[in-house]
């Protein structure tokens, strides 16, 4: 009988395997993150304590920063005039059913909110939200 150990193969740990595993993983979590959401305008939404979320359907955004500046699906107008904001809404498709969200910072003067709301009326959109930030409430502590 032959008691001493045999000389095997020598055991190796084979890294590509993992690697291929840890890059499907990097793949997918990269493509399922959720990113900030990045406007011409930096704005600070008011706070509401009631209300729904925005509708669902593909929508026009239209953004008035603090200064009374706006901006139309991303791109910042030239002008802050009627007629200005009316072209641009045409030019980013408006029509009758369009849904129109209009997010206003919370220290625009209210001459840039009703503006906008003319411009929507000229052109007959009748679906328009409002954005606002959802107000936290804390419970108090018993």
């Amino acid at each position: 009988m032959n008691f001493r150990p045999q000389r095997g193969e020598r055991l190796e740990l084979n890294l590509i395997p993992m690697i291929d595993v840890l890059i499907v993983l990097l793949i997918f979590l990269v493509l399922t993150t959720t990113f900030a959401r990045e406007t011409a305008l930096t704005i600070n939404l008011p706070k509401a304590v009631s209300g729904n979320n925005a509708p669902q359907a593909p929508a026009i955004e239209l953004v008035i920063d603090a200064d009374g500046h706006y901006a139309v699906n991303k791109k910042r107008l030239e002008r802050d005039e009627l007629d200005a904001i009316k072209q641009a809404l045409q030019d980013a498709g408006a029509q009758e059913n369009s849904v129109l969200t209009i997010s206003a910072d919370r220290n625009a003067r209210h001459q840039g909110l009703i503006t906008a709301l003319d411009a929507a009326s000229v052109l007959g959109l009748t679906h328009i939200s409002i954005a606002a930030e959802a107000e936290r409430h804390e419970k108090p502590a018993k």
